[in-house]
């Protein structure tokens, strides 16, 4: 039996060794952000795995990393969080503030938590999942260009402005756990729209939308297809079974114009 232990102890220790060698762990207590930006940056030369625990507000955490790196954090990370990211995959165990996402162009961001305002700003590329809440102007100005196709999905509700001036891309609003007569959106949602699609969990008041978004449009079996692909990866990352979510009840609103402002314009 002492013999089994101590191979068992010798086992353990082995494996310990490699995941410590797999995956580098940086403590960010009290750490300034432009160092521990400048940590990461040494870090993924020779490590695709790392993970930043004791995150509180540092700004600019994961900007522009590129693919096949994978970065957890613990904590709250601050403002533009994976802006410019370039193919990376950023997990959050905890909420995030402001900005996050800000002109991505590929990769994933899955946070555990709730997010601030500008969500995605002038996201190009890639895909965003937020378990909870997010605050205002999420999705503003996102764009597509050919396969780039950027998509958030939002497990609660989402504050004024959802997806502002939006030209590309997707929003997936699922409303899970509202309180009682607690709206899924704000105000002025697809105000200045131009282009891409927003799909929300029911059917709000007309007066919540911009001028420029079309009544809620007919969904189609790729709509269909498409918000179960992505309802999905929500369920099976956060581990929520959505028992009593339909995909059938979903609205989708799209813009009336892809040239809303022309008018405002002198033509020649």
């Amino acid at each position: 039996m002492q013999v089994f232990q101590i191979f068992v102890y010798i086992v353990n220790k082995i494996i310990v060794y490699q995941v410590i060698k797999i995956m580098k762990v940086i403590d960010a207590l009290n750490v300034y952000y432009s160092d521990l930006n400048s940590l990461v940056d040494n870090l993924i030369e020779t490590d695709n795995n790392v993970t930043l625990k004791n995150v509180f507000g540092q700004r600019y955490i994961g900007r522009g990393l590129p693919k096949k790196v994978k970065l957890k954090i613990y904590g709250i990370p601050g403002n533009d969080m994976a802006a410019y990211m370039d193919g990376a995959e950023i997990e959050v165990f905890g909420n995030s503030q402001d900005a996050i996402g800000n002109t991505m162009n590929y990769g994933t961001i899955i946070i555990h938590g709730n997010c601030g305002d500008t969500l995605g700003y002038a996201m190009r590329g890639g895909e965003i999942y937020v378990e909870g809440n997010v605050g205002y102007r999420v999705g503003i100005h996102m764009k597509e260009y050919k396969e780039m196709k950027p998509v958030i999905v939002i497990g609660g509700r989402a504050g004024d402005f959802l997806g502002e001036y939006m030209a590309g891309g997707a929003i997936i609003l699922l409303g899970l756990n509202l309180a009682k007569n607690e709206d899924i959106i704000g105000k002025f949602c697809g105000i200045g729209m131009h282009g891409g699609v927003i799909y929300l969990n029911g059917t709000p008041d007309k007066y919540r939308f911009g001028k420029e978004i079309a009544k809620s449009v007919n969904i189609t079996s790729e709509d269909i297809l498409f918000l179960r692909k992505h309802i999905d990866f929500y369920k099976k990352t956060f581990n929520n079974q959505l028992n009593n979510l339909k995909v059938e009840s979903f609205s989708k609103y799209v813009a009336l114009n892809k040239n809303p402002y022309s008018n405002m314009y002198c033509t020649y």
